[in-house]
């Protein structure tokens, strides 16, 4: 029997509720394993795993051993002082996995600023730059399924854990026993000590300044807010307060909200998932739209910890659909460089940034509006980075960021992605199309006429098993020894393997990726489609992304299908 799994069941350390679920599992060898034959593997984007006992699911045993080990460079890093901004999002334990991180965090003297109740994501990166904080740690799974929670961490730039700062936490903590190796304290002892400071309406309020500090049209917002129409959901999360709050504030006091979807709830109860990226998301507020027998421009959805947002909007015949994260991103940037340049406040130097998994469309944008753009990997941390870079030696002047699965930034007051900015951005966007005439749809077929048809899809493949991240890591390795000249029909014309730092093209020719080195594969296709091989970095699957390029409807249909064919193969040997 798994000796870690004997070690807990007789640790006196253990909580009742959780040797009861381990002595139900204790003849159950797969169960057991699926919980203590490997740790959760804790990086640049923190942890996350299911809720349940063991070393390999999310409990407050595995978020103190991590914080343990975050104590630690902190403590290394003379940070102590400066202290560790704390946040968590609407899910089940999220709040007790909080406040176990404050617990273990002050018992190793470190100060920390405590939210007084759940809030979203980018107002804790915000939190980090106003306070002056040395880290940050949400507890949040953003928008996985409700069996899930994680745990991100963030360094002083507000943008999540490096690499370099990741590994020293993932060291300390793997060294430090679970039951015995980690410090703890009441938290009223650590408010009488001065170790933790509980904070919430003033960072509200200068979170809510900065994101409104941004507006670059409000006068169309104010005029045409109510006119328009637009609908809010928070999917049960942590958007539901500042979300209307913040379009409130930019004159829309007609704001349709979901009702059933406005209550903080970690089951999400309307939903099988809270995804705005899912049409499914939209149902709820499509079906209230219909009842209340209104015109709404737009539905605007947020995940639990409110830094993504999924739009849906009426098409040509009237039904609505999701748009999807690279078409807001077209929406988003084409009305920022536009309505920039009607102000004259277009920097010379404006630069947008743009994940490498995301269109290709954002490219063409940009480039024919003589706007520099550029490209990282996945993940906004390496925006935030651009961002601070930046900020730092003046070089480029950061004008949006985004990222395909529906993070959005459009100034540097966070480094991480902001639903309540972007539900800001994307309202001011409908209304200015509104204003001008046109409908968003009727916006976004405008794009597609001026800069080309992209079609983008995602193909997820989900890894089973003890060890899928292992998994993933062979079959990654198994593409990666196979030579591919074909994908969906079209020649492969270069390929860009980012675990190599090498781009190697069809004509024998080779050039570094100028990128960090990441377990991503990058197919570039004739004719400007591509795509894209990954595994996910939070859940087990591996991903396929692709990019089309087309001269219509039809012909984008058909190289998207033959693509999907190709991955589905290559995926599934």
């Amino acid at each position: 029997m798994n000796n870690e799994f004997l070690r807990w069941l007789n640790s006196d350390k253990l909580d009742e509720a959780s040797k009861s679920r381990l002595n139900k599992i204790k003849d159950d060898e797969t169960a057991i394993a699926e919980r203590f034959a490997i740790p959760m593997s804790f990086g640049t984007a923190g942890l996350r795993s299911t809720m349940d006992v063991g070393i390999s699911k999310m409990n407050v045993y595995t978020v103190g051993q991590t914080t343990q080990g975050l104590a630690e460079l902190i403590i290394s890093a003379n940070g102590a002082e400066r202290g560790v901004s704390v946040c968590y999002d609407s899910r089940n334990n999220s709040e007790l996995f909080a406040k176990t991180a404050a617990s273990v965090l002050t018992a190793n003297g470190i100060k920390v600023y405590l939210f007084d109740g759940m809030r979203p994501t980018p107002e804790l990166s915000f939190s980090i730059l106003y306070y002056n904080c040395i880290a940050g740690i949400n507890v949040t799974a953003s928008h996985n399924p409700k069996e899930y929670n994680g745990y991100k961490v963030y360094w002083d730039d507000g943008a999540q854990l490096p690499p370099e700062h990741a590994s020293v936490v993932s060291e300390k903590a793997a060294a430090t026993d679970i039951f015995d190796g980690v410090k703890k304290m009441c938290l009223e002892e650590a408010k009488e000590k001065g170790l933790l400071v509980m904070i919430g309406e003033e960072c509200d309020e200068a979170f809510l300044k900065a994101v409104l500090d941004c507006r670059l049209d409000a006068e169309n917002t104010a005029k045409y807010g109510n006119e328009v129409g637009l609908a809010y959901t928070a999917l049960h999360g942590t958007g539901y307060k500042l979300v209307p709050e913040a379009l409130k504030r930019c004159g829309i006091d007609k704001l349709i909200t979901i009702d059933s979807q406005m209550i903080p709830d970690g089951d999400f109860p309307t939903v099988a998932s809270p995804n705005p990226e899912n049409r499914e998301c939209f149902e709820e507020a499509i079906k209230k739209i219909d009842e209340l027998g209104v015109d709404c421009g737009a539905i605007i959805a947020t995940d639990p910890d409110a830094d993504r947002i999924g739009l849906a909007i009426k098409n040509d015949k009237g039904e609505f659909f999701a748009l999807s994260g690279n078409q807001i991103g077209a929406l988003l940037i084409d009305h920022i460089i536009k309505i920039r340049k009607k102000n004259n406040c277009l920097p010379e130097n404006a630069c947008a940034i743009k994940s490498v998994v995301s269109s290709n469309l954002f490219d063409a944008i940009c480039e024919k509006n003589g706007v520099r753009h550029i490209s990282v990997l996945t993940g906004f941390k390496y925006i935030g980075e651009k961002i601070k870079e930046w900020a730092a030696d003046g070089s480029n002047t950061f004008i949006f960021g985004y990222e395909e699965s529906q993070g959005y930034l459009s100034a540097g007051y966070a480094r991480d992605k902001d639903a309540v900015g972007a539900s800001v951005l994307a309202a001011e966007m409908v209304c200015r199309h509104y204003a001008e005439g046109r409908s968003v749809y009727e916006a976004l077929q405008e794009i597609y006429r001026e800069y080309g048809i992209f079609r983008e899809s995602v193909l997820n493949v989900k890894i089973t098993g003890i060890d899928p991240m292992g998994l993933m890591g062979e079959i990654m390795a198994g593409i990666r020894s196979t030579a591919i000249d074909t994908i969906g029909g079209m020649k492969v014309t270069a390929v860009r393997d980012y675990s190599t730092g090498i781009i190697k093209y069809a004509c024998g020719q080779e050039k570094g990726t100028g990128l960090p080195t990441s377990n991503m594969l990058y197919y570039e296709l004739e004719g400007g489609s591509a795509v894209i091989i990954r595994p996910s970095g939070t859940e087990p699957k591996i991903k396929a992304y692709i990019l089309v390029r087309a001269e219509s409807e039809s012909d984008a249909e058909e190289k998207t299908s033959k693509c999907i064919e190709s991955c589905n193969l290559l995926l599934n040997k």
